[in-house]
């Protein structure tokens, strides 16, 4: 009985390679002094092959996406100020405060890219939609070679599959959703530099990773956890973090913390949320979170842009389960850790790590709505992706009866048919960001408690001239949130295209009861007042709303067509002018504008005309 004993432990070990997802044993990390090549970007044809072959898994999966127009949070883009204007830039960097009514963080480098795009080609949105689908394809490429450099098994595989996971659809079709994509770039690229530079490269490598580092942080935050996850690799490696490894951390958790309270500090006066869930409850909801994020990347099926907000209990049976499954699969993998490698519990930590942030251990504005959301794992995921890819590649060699090229033929069709699979839910998931209404539809189909879904749909029909389907959304969305000004505002515009101004008028003075520094309903109100003829009154309401925000562009529209209709036409010409600094694509502020100029020209010209006839 020994011996057989022997004899399977010595198949087990025959069975290892230094390929093996999960490698027993690691030659030590050279020291500082040798010099070897930069393998993660040293490309050969066959690289460039890979690569385009990802490039083109990104092109036909995401096709829909670029169609699609913008959606939702995209106002931070279409509609923020400091993108629009020239000198926005400066705003952008140096006065965050700018940002604050469209989105709040400190996100900088994010913007900037706006902000250039906006200077190329507009509001056109294939332009922004096919910038993100080169940029992940980019970060699909790039984590190839980072999986390529830590010698994981099935690199390109895993890859691939990123490339085309449906559950990356939020991040690469929603146009704001490119922080995310953005994040993934700086983070791989700055643990890619600073491995260079731990396995002997020189200190520039060094240097290089602190400031790619530090450019993630500037598109999210969320890119902190990189110190977390180089003592991780570090570990994975040696089987140890020295003091050493501590210490070429330190510089990246300084900066990170850093920067991570500067955003904070400017996200907090935007939105200030506390929820009171008591630390037990916390750790439940992280824990089914995690296995949810799991389950949807093995099975992703049903995604939904808001899920379900779950009830939150600390005698939930649910939430304890998943606790404890939890802790029982690390501790397993610690476990059986000199049998079948460090690897596998490397990723699931690495997985659990990049999540943290958004593990509710933590306030944010988004847990209102949903404690989970596709975009969060968009860079975790690739640690099980790497586990899952390894796993099976180490169970078919050991349980596949056949030959050696038998068996990567029929791995090749395996792994074909189940990218194939993913890329089609990934062009049907990409769909729904077509416009507005796809958008909203969508949500509301997965989620009738989304509360804000009826309300944006509702916008979405009131533009389409479809105001009466349009208030019946408005009202289910009124039932939900009887405290929102908003919805009241937007009913008002449905009436008044259904011909009902007295009913408009109503639901305007109730959103003012609401929130009396509405300058949008005041500013509705008064262009009812204009079309009652009522121009003194609404005058006086326009005044009111440009003291509260003077960079309001249409109020000085209506106030400059109160002044004209008064007939103060010189008045009128400043407003229209202001209007127009302000937003030059106001095209009612320009008509009556050069209409106005093109009256007082024709009245000089007759003046004169007059003058000069007594004298003939």
């Amino acid at each position: 009985m020994r011996q057989k004993r022997k004899n399977r432990r010595a198949r087990r070990a025959a069975h290892k390679t230094p390929q093996d997802f999960a490698p027993q044993q690691r030659a030590p990390e050279p020291s500082a002094s040798a010099r070897i090549p930069f393998t993660p970007f040293a490309f050969a044809r066959n690289d460039a092959l890979a690569v385009a072959a990802l490039c083109i898994l990104v092109a036909v999966a995401y096709f829909p996406a670029t169609l699609a127009g913008f959606v939702w949070d995209d106002a931070v883009l279409t509609k923020a100020r400091p993108v629009r204007i020239w000198e926005g830039l400066w705003q952008i960097w140096f006065q965050p405060k700018s940002m604050e009514k469209y989105e709040g963080h400190y996100w900088p480098l994010l913007y900037t890219l706006f902000w250039i795009e906006h200077k190329l080609w507009g509001f056109a949105p294939a332009g922004y939609h096919i910038v993100n689908l080169i940029l992940h394809a980019a970060a699909s490429a790039l984590l190839w070679r980072t999986l390529v450099y830590l010698k994981t098994p099935g690199a390109w595989f895993a890859a691939a599959v990123f490339a085309v996971h449906p559950l990356h659809v939020e991040s690469v079709a929603w146009v704001i959703g490119r922080k995310d994509i953005l994040a993934a770039l700086f983070f791989m690229g700055a643990l890619l530099c600073y491995f260079r530079f731990v396995d002997g490269a020189r200190r520039a490598f060094y240097g290089w990773g602190l400031g790619l580092f530090v450019g993630g942080l500037l598109c999210k935050s969320t890119v902190v956890t990189l110190p977390a996850a180089l003592w991780l690799v570090h570990w994975w490696r040696r089987g140890r973090v020295t003091w050493e490894d501590m210490m070429r951390v330190l510089p990246f958790l300084i900066l990170g913390l850093i920067i991570t309270i500067i955003d904070w500090e400017a996200y907090k006066d935007k939105e200030v949320l506390s929820f009171d869930y008591t630390f037990i409850e916390r750790a439940l909801i992280a824990a089914r979170a995690l296995w949810f994020y799991a389950y949807k990347l093995v099975w992703p099926a049903d995604l939904a842009v808001i899920y379900p907000l779950w009830k939150v209990s600390a005698a939930s049976a649910l939430g304890w389960a998943c606790a404890a499954a939890g802790l029982a699969a690390a501790a397993a993998l610690w476990r059986w850790r000199a049998r079948i490698g460090r690897g596998p519990l490397a990723c699931v930590l690495f997985f659990a790590v990049m999540l943290s942030p958004v593990l509710c251990f933590i306030d944010y504005g988004y847990m209102q709505f949903s404690f989970v959301a596709d975009r969060y794992q968009y860079i975790a995921c690739a640690g099980l992706i790497a586990l899952l890819t390894g796993a099976t590649l180490h169970a078919a060699e050991r349980v596949a009866p056949l030959a050696e090229a038998r068996r990567r033929i029929a791995l090749q069709v395996a792994g074909g048919v189940v990218v194939a699979v993913l890329g089609v839910l990934t062009w049907q998931q990409a769909g729904i960001y077509r416009h507005a209404g796809t958008f909203f539809s969508h949500i509301i189909a997965h989620n009738d408690e989304a509360r804000g879904a009826y309300h944006n749909y509702g916008d979405w029909l009131l533009k389409e001239e479809r105001p009466l389907e349009a208030l019946e959304h408005y009202k289910v969305s009124r039932q939900r949130r009887p405290d929102f000004d908003s919805i009241p505002i937007q009913m008002g515009i449905a009436y008044e295209k259904l011909g009902q101004p007295e009913k408009a008028m109503e639901r305007y003075r109730y959103a003012l009861q609401l929130n009396p520094q509405s300058a949008t309903a005041l500013n509705n109100l008064a262009l009812l007042l204009l079309k009652r003829e009522e121009y003194e009154q609404g005058l006086d309401i326009y005044r009111r709303v440009i003291r509260m925000d003077p960079l309001y562009a249409n109020a000085h529209t209506g106030m400059g067509v109160a002044l004209f209709r008064l007939n103060r036409p010189q008045e009128a010409l400043r407003s229209f002018d202001r209007a127009l600094e302000l937003e030059p694509t106001l095209q009612e502020a320009r008509i009556n504008r050069d209409r106005i100029r093109a009256a007082l020209q024709q009245q000089q010209q007759q003046q004169q005309q007059q003058q000069q006839a007594p004298a003939q």
